[in-house]
């Protein structure tokens, strides 16, 4: 079974940038270029949201509120996928969860692929 351990949340002026790390072990390793790697947020009182997904192939999928404002990359070696927002909103507060979904990132989360979640919060 897969950990994912995420760090890099905390508190970010409205415009500023946040990296945040996904950091994942066990399936035998190889893991960020096995599988296809998402992050996925929830507002107060909102539903979860996909924002990144960066698939086994290296193909990017950006939901509409972070295209062009966000970067997600990895490092294959370490197992650890990252995503950079810049030109942060109030409305990006959150917690930030990272997955593991099946590759082709279609939206389906492997047993036990969520991470515990970093929390963002953005002032104006």
């Amino acid at each position: 079974q897969v950990q994912l351990v995420e760090s890099g949340g905390g508190s970010v002026q409205a415009g500023g940038s946040l990296q945040l790390s996904c950091a994942a072990s066990g399936l035998h390793g190889m893991i960020v270029t096995h599988y296809c790697m998402t992050w996925y947020r929830q507002r107060p009182g909102k539903g979860r949201e996909r924002v990144a997904a960066l698939d086994a192939d290296g193909t990017e999928h950006f939901a509409e509120f972070a295209e062009g404002r966000s970067t997600i990359s990895r490092d294959n070696d370490k197992n650890i996928v990252f995503l950079q927002m810049r030109a942060m909103k109030p409305e990006d507060t959150a917690v930030y969860t990272c997955a593991v979904e099946n590759p082709g990132c279609v939206g389906v989360v492997i047993v036990g692929g969520w991470g515990q979640g970093t929390q963002v919060t953005v002032s104006s």
